[in-house]
C-alpha cells in the first residue's frame, strides 16, 4: 500500500472525482458517512458527542459527520465550528448551511469569544478542527482548545489526523499542543506520520477509511514510502517444484554466538530452517559444537579453533548466503575476522547483533560493506553505527541517506520495521506486536532473511519478505500463548506456518 504525503492528496480526491463524475461535496460525505459509520459501531445513540471543527474542509467533514449522527438518533450531538477569520472553505459553508437548517441540533458557530463546553471522560469529541492541509502548528485559541480537549479526559475521534499533526514530519512540534487522540480515522491510505513512534500517543489507534478513492491515480502517483501486506508478499513467494532437493533451495553460513551466547545461534539456525533453507551450518566458538548439534540436529556444525568465541570467518565452501553477528561478542581477534570476512566474500551478506557493534567500534569498516549488504540494526545499534539521534524521523532520514550512500539495505527495526533499500525507497511492515519484544528476536529474524537469500531472493526481497514473515510468525504464535508468554524461539517454530498462510491466502490477511 502506497503512503502518500498530504499535497498528494489533494490531486488523488481531484482525480477521484473527475474518474467518477462527482464534486467535491459528494466526496466529502462519502467520507463523512464513513466515519459516522465508525463512530455508530463504538457507541450508543444516548452518547454525548461534541463536534470540533475547524474552518477548512476537515471542519466540513465533522459538520457532516455531526448531522448524519443526529439524523441516525444521536440527539445529544453537540457542534462547534470555528469561523474566527468570517471565511469557510466552500464545502465546509455548504455543509453549515445543510446544518443549520435542522430542527434541534445544537450547534454553535465561534466568531469571536468562546466559553468551552464543559467535557468529562465520559463524553466523545469529533476532532475536525484541521487534517493533512495544516501547514504551520497550531497558536493561540486553537492551540488552548487542543490542550482543554487533551485535559479534559473525554474520548477523542480525530478526523484524517489529529489536529495540530503534520501528515510527515514532525520533530519540531510539540505535541503538547496537538490533539491526542483516542481512535484517528485516516481515509484510504495511511500518512507517514503513523509509523513515528514518538507520534503514537496523539494518534491512539488509527484506522483506514475506504472512500473509493480513484485507484490508477494512486497507481501513478510516485512515493518513496510503502505498507507492506499480504498481498504485496505473496506475489514475491516462489511456489516449489516436485524434483528438488536440498541443494535448490541454498546453503546458509551462519557465523553466530560465543561462551555464554549460543542461544543466538540456535535461534538464527532454527529460524533460517523453519523459513525454508536447504542447508544451514553455524560456525561458533568450539564450545558451542554441543548446545547447536543437540537443540537444531538439522544444522551443521563448524567449530572454530578457538574455544570461547569466533576468530576465523573465512568462507571455505559455497554458500548462497552467509550471516555475522548473533551472539559473537566483540573480542578484538573477532572483530578481525569481521573485517576479513567484509574484505573477501562474495556472497550475499546480513549482519546483525554484535557484527554492527563490532563495526560500530571500527566505522572504517562501513567502507567494506559489499553492495547490497543487509544490516538489520535496533534503534541502540543504529545509532552506536551512525551517529545518536533524537528520534525516529530524524533516524529514518539517516538510514535513507546512508542506505544510499554505502548501496546497502538497513533494515530499522521497530514496531514498523522499515526496510530502507539504496534507491530511497522505505518500506513499513504490518506485522508484529508488542510480544516480539523479547531476547534473541531479532536473532530470529537474521535466520529468516538469511533464508530467503540463500533460496535465490534478491536482496530486497528477502529482506522485505523476512521482515513480514517473522511478524506474521510472531502474531501467529502470540494467539496461542500470549504477548506476555511469546518467547523467540515461538516465533522461529510458526515460521513454516507463516509463509504457508500467504500461500494459502489465509483469512484474515486476504
Amino acid at each position: 500500500m502506497k503512503i502518500f504525503e498530504s499535497h498528494t492528496i489533494k490531486e488523488i480526491d481531484n482525480a477521484t472525482c473527475e474518474a467518477q463524475n462527482i464534486d467535491s461535496l459528494q466526496l466529502m460525505e462519502r467520507a463523512a458517512n464513513a466515519v459516522a459509520c465508525e463512530i455508530i459501531t463504538r457507541f450508543f445513540p444516548t452518547q454525548r458527542i461534541v463536534v470540533i471543527a475547524g474552518p477548512g474542509n476537515n471542519g466540513g467533514d465533522a459538520l457532516a459527520v455531526a448531522r448524519i449522527l443526529y439524523e441516525q438518533g444521536y440527539k445529544k450531538v453537540e457542534v462547534f465550528l470555528f469561523n474566527v477569520i468570517g471565511k469557510l472553505s466552500h464545502d465546509c459553508e455548504e455543509e453549515r448551511k445543510k446544518l443549520i437548517t435542522m430542527d434541534g441540533i445544537d450547534f454553535t458557530e465561534v466568531k469571536r469569544d468562546f466559553q468551552p463546553p464543559y467535557l468529562s471522560e465520559n463524553d466523545v469529541v469529533v476532532d475536525g478542527m484541521f487534517g493533512c492541509g495544516l501547514n504551520k502548528q497550531l497558536q493561540g485559541g486553537f492551540m488552548m482548545l487542543a490542550r482543554y480537549i487533551n485535559d479534559s479526559g473525554a474520548y477523542v475521534v480525530s478526523i484524517d489526523l489529529p489536529s495540530g499533526l503534520f501528515g510527515e514530519w514532525n520533530a519540531d512540534v510539540n505535541r503538547r499542543d496537538v490533539v491526542h487522540a483516542d481512535l484517528t480515522l485516516s481515509f484510504q491510505t495511511p500518512k507517514l506520520s503513523f509509523f513515528f513512534s514518538e507520534n503514537s500517543d496523539v494518534l491512539g489507534e488509527w484506522k483506514l477509511l475506504d472512500i473509493d478513492l480513484d485507484d490508477s491515480m494512486m497507481k501513478e502517483i510516485p512515493t518513496n514510502y510503502l505498507l507492506v501486506e499480504a498481498k504485496n508478499v505473496r506475489p514475491l513467494l516462489k511456489p516449489r517444484k516436485l524434483f528438488t532437493g536440498k541443494r535448490d533451495y541454498g546453503s546458509v553460513l551462519l557465523f553466530s554466538g560465543s561462551i555464554g551466547m549460543m542461544g543466538a545461534a540456535v535461534l538464527s539456525a532454527r529460524a533460517c530452517l523453519r523459513s525454508g533453507a536447504g542447508l544451514v551450518t553455524v560456525h561458533s566458538a568450539r564450545i558451542g559444537m554441543p548446545v547447536v548439534q543437540t537443540a537444531v540436529p538439522e544444522a551443521m556444525f563448524e567449530p572454530d579453533r578457538n574455544e570461547n568465541y569466533i576468530t576465523d570467518m573465512g568462507v571455505h565452501h559455497t554458500h548462497q548466503a552467509v550471516v555475522a553477528g548473533p551472539g559473537i561478542g566483540t573480542n578484538d581477534r573477532t572483530v578481525d575476522a569481521l573485517e576479513e570476512l567484509l574484505k573477501t566474500t562474495k556472497s550475499p551478506l546480513v549482519l546483525d547483533a554484535d557484527a554492527l557493534n563490532c563495526i560500530a567500534r571500527r566505522p572504517q569498516l562501513l567502507t567494506n560493506l559489499p553492495s547490497y549488504t543487509i544490516i538489520t540494526p535496533h534503534i541502540g545499534e543504529f545509532d552506536r553505527l551512525f551517529g545518536e539521534h533524537n528520534n525516529s524521523e530524524d533516524r529514518l532520514k539517516k538510514a535513507i541517506e546512508m542506505a544510499k550512500y554505502h548501496n546497502i539495505i538497513i533494515v530499522l527495526k521497530g514496531h514498523y520495521t522499515a526496510t530502507v533499500r539504496p534507491t530511497g525507497r522505505v518500506y513499513f511492515n504490518s506485522t508484529g506486536n508488542p510480544g516480539m519484544a523479547t531476547a534473541g528476536s531479532g536473532d530470529v529474524l537474521t535466520g529468516v532473511i538469511a533464508a530467503f537469500l540463500a533460496q535465490g531472493y534478491r536482496p530486497e526481497h528477502a529482506a522485505t519478505l523476512g521482515v513480514y514473515i517473522h511478524g506474521l510468525a510472531g502474531d501467529m504464535a502470540v494467539k496461542e500463548i500470549g504477548e506476555y508468554g511469546l518467547v523467540s524461539s515461538d516465533i522461529a517454530n510458526y515460521c513454516g506456518r507463516a509463509i504457508r498462510a500467504i500461500i494459502n491466502r489465509e483469512s484474515p490477511l486476504f
